[in-house]
């Protein structure tokens, strides 16, 4: 065996001890049920409006594919990269991947992402939003996680479901360094 598959069965072999001693804070039904609500109030406010959603990748990409399939009216999609973990469990410093391409000038901006942490991500983005010159900027994440280190104070997405304790979570979208952002539900690994 050599070192390199080696290293890689011990990742494998970390990555299913994460998952299988993580603790479930919301179950998949419950993600549903959300994703249900927020498609509902979202629908309310801008069915009639031909916005566009920007999925914030790669955390938003869950997120946004269950929440699009909800919503029954013409809209359009596009996606953004930017991030701060970079495969780490710790914020750094904003990093831009991937602009977007469809043009915000005069449009109704829907702004997709699996969580609100402590939002430095997101309010850049938005702040991105407004100098394109968007005609209303909206966001919808599916967590919001409870904390008082948000960068802008009173940061609130506008279109969220779900609450999650003070912890690193990961899965439906979230990572755990890089893996279990497929995991049904959203989990905390123990002791985090």
């Amino acid at each position: 065996m050599t070192q390199q598959a080696s290293s890689a069965d011990a990742s494998l072999a970390a990555m299913r001890d994460i998952m299988d001693n993580a603790d479930c804070l919301i179950s998949q039904e419950a993600v549903e049920r959300a994703l249900d609500q927020m498609a509902e109030r979202i629908t309310a406010d801008l069915g009639d409006k031909l916005p566009v959603f920007y999925c914030v990748m790669n955390g938003g990409l869950i997120t946004t594919g269950h929440l699009l399939t909800r919503l029954g009216f013409p809209l359009e999609v596009d996606y953004l990269h930017a991030t701060r973990y970079r495969g780490g469990t710790r914020g750094g410093e904003l990093f831009w991947r991937v602009s977007p391409e469809v043009p915000m000038a005069g449009r109704h901006v829907v702004i997709v992402d699996d969580i609100l942490d402590e939002g430095s991500t997101l309010a850049a983005i938005l702040a991105y939003c407004r100098e394109a010159g968007a005609a209303s900027i909206s966001t919808a994440v599916l967590v919001d996680k409870h904390h008082d280190r948000k960068a802008v104070p009173g940061l609130k997405a506008d279109y969220c479901s779900l609450d999650v304790e003070d912890r690193y979570v990961f899965g439906f979208g979230m990572d755990y360094k890089g893996y279990w952002r497929n995991a049904p539900g959203i989990f905390a690994p123990q002791g985090m």
